[in-house]
């Protein structure tokens, strides 16, 4: 579904991304780990056109994407959930899903039932869904910029840190959640800073740092990793 030959990035003369290069197979949870600064909300952006790779190539299902819009690349089914949530705070829970769905023009019956599917993934959305988002708990806003990438019925879903600064429970909800969006079909990619559970439901993970990937495998394998365990997993 997406790949990454060689990719380099830079914020002015800083370089982040030092030759990337890993992929992502149709129907794959693939979790990207690492400290802060590694690379990998970098590496997001870059799959979904916010930041242009100075050098390398992204392809989607066989497409080179990494000169393309976001907008386009929307279009072409890839969705990004970003860190912070990045909710619009003065529109309502609805007014918010709506946006995610702007991809998909004036296909009402469609969006109807991308809004209908995440009001059951997140039954709290409906019942708020004249609320400001604003007002929002942190848990809540996480849900709706979930459900404001799902609107736009995407194939791939990059998403970014969804359990930071959530509560223990809200956590193993969002994990569920992800768990279910992958078994209906979705190819994830996820970041996340609780190692331990991305390799836990991910099939494959990449270990980042400083712009590199130094470790690839199966997510279980992983977790045995000594490696891995004393840098990212506490033990």
């Amino acid at each position: 579904m997406i790949k990454l030959e060689d990719v380099e990035t830079y914020y002015g003369k800083a370089q982040i991304l030092k030759k990337i290069s890993l992929e992502v197979k149709e129907g794959e949870i693939v979790t990207l780990i690492g400290a802060n600064g590694a690379g990998k909300t970098t590496t997001l952006k870059a799959i979904s056109g916010l930041i242009h790779p100075a050098s390398g190539r992204i392809e989607f299902q066989g497409q080179r994407i990494d000169r393309l819009s976001p907008p386009k690349i929307v279009a072409l089914g890839i969705s990004h959930v970003p860190e912070g949530r990045r909710v619009f705070p003065d529109m309502t829970v609805l007014e918010n899903l709506e946006m995610g769905a702007f991809s998909l023009g004036d296909d009402r019956p469609r969006i109807k039932a991308n809004l209908e599917r995440v009001y059951q993934l997140f039954p709290i959305l409906a019942e708020r869904k004249t609320q400001l988002a604003g007002t929002l708990s942190g848990g809540e806003q996480q849900m709706l910029a979930i459900g404001r990438g799902l609107m736009s019925d995407p194939k791939v879903f990059l998403l970014d840190e969804p359990s930071l600064g959530l509560a223990p429970m809200l956590v193993d909800k969002i994990f569920e959640i992800i768990q279910q969006i992958n078994h209906e079909g979705r190819t994830i990619l996820l970041v996340e800073q609780n190692a331990y559970l991305a390799l836990r439901i991910a099939d494959r993970a990449y270990v980042m740092e400083t712009g590199r990937i130094v470790l690839e495998g199966e997510a279980a394998a992983l977790l045995d990793n000594e490696y891995v365990k004393k840098a990212y997993l506490g033990k």
